[in-house]
């Protein structure tokens, strides 16, 4: 069974791996029961979708009616409005198969009009607040990609006490001085104030070179749109470079096929850091790149 810890200061507490249902885009049921064979064997307590993820919200929720009480259950949504907020996240319901979910998260936070217009009079975050207000969630999160991230979360923050974030962490991104020293900053400001982290594209490799490049995912060796590390002793040191990082949570790749392999490398981690030598020998041998510049 994998380690839990506080997420935030929600009172639950959640398994440090969370799974990443983006794993269930594609809508296979196999893939699901694979998945959820998974959670169940490893004790994975918080699962993280979004409306934007396919299918992945309808293959959640064929397993809410009989398991919604074992899961923390967050997902997404990208839209900025109130009234796009409201009829996206209603749809999420419907799909989930349930009347609340614990965390809705406003995806992908990024770009300086969108960031105005979601916290902003008539904005998502306006819907959020209501629809915590009615028991339709609980909690309030903020998501996002790219380099610029760790610094957007940080004003988030301060417009609003989001009960958690989620941005991208590997070795690869933390070589990047600014994105590191913002990312550092935010980690500050989130054990101060009890905010979860969570942590994405743990096991990235770097962006898809050629032949794969420019190929829809189903050509490609895996569903992640980024390549991914594939051997066990390399997802092995990814995974335990972003655990050694008390108090954040991995959450897991959005391919089915990769869960196992996190969830082993996990599930053998004592707490010990990894060497900066072992990783910078898997950067050089394996050719790691950052996935956003």
């Amino acid at each position: 069974m994998l380690p839990t810890q506080p997420f935030g200061k929600t009172g639950h507490e959640s398994t440090r791996v969370i799974f990443g249902a983006a794993a269930l885009w594609a809508g296979d049921p196999a893939a699901t029961a694979r998945a959820f064979d998974l959670l169940r064997g490893a004790g994975i307590n918080h699962i993280d979708t979004a409306a934007s993820y396919g299918r992945s919200e309808r293959q959640v929720g064929s397993w809410m009616p009989e398991q919604r009480a074992e899961f923390f259950l967050a997902t997404k949504t990208n839209e900025r409005t109130y009234d796009g907020a409201k009829a996206q996240f209603e749809h999420s319901l419907e799909r989930l198969r349930t009347d609340h979910v614990d965390l809705l998260q406003l995806h992908n936070l990024v770009d300086e009009q969108e960031w105005e217009t979601a916290l902003g009079p008539g904005g998502a975050l306006a819907y959020a607040r209501e629809a915590r207000e009615q028991g339709k969630l609980r909690f309030i999160g903020v998501t996002g990609h790219g380099v610029t991230v760790a610094r957007m979360h940080l004003r988030s923050l301060e417009r609003f006490p989001f009960d958690s974030v989620l941005l991208p962490y590997n070795y690869a991104m933390m070589r990047n001085p600014q994105y590191a020293a913002d990312f550092e900053e935010l980690y500050a400001v989130c054990r101060e104030r009890g905010v979860a982290m969570q942590t994405i594209k743990g096991i990235t490799l770097g962006p898809w070179k050629e032949p794969d490049a420019g190929r829809p995912p189903a050509e490609r060796a895996h569903s992640t749109w980024y390549e991914p590390l594939r051997q066990q002793a390399d997802i092995d040191l990814a995974v335990r470079y972003v655990l050694s990082r008390p108090g954040v949570f991995l959450n897991t790749a959005s391919d089915v096929t990769l869960l196992a392999r996190i969830i082993d490398a996990a599930s053998r981690f004592d707490g010990a850091p990894v060497a900066d030598d072992d990783m910078r020998a898997l950067a050089s041998r394996a050719g790691m790149a950052p996935l956003f510049t």
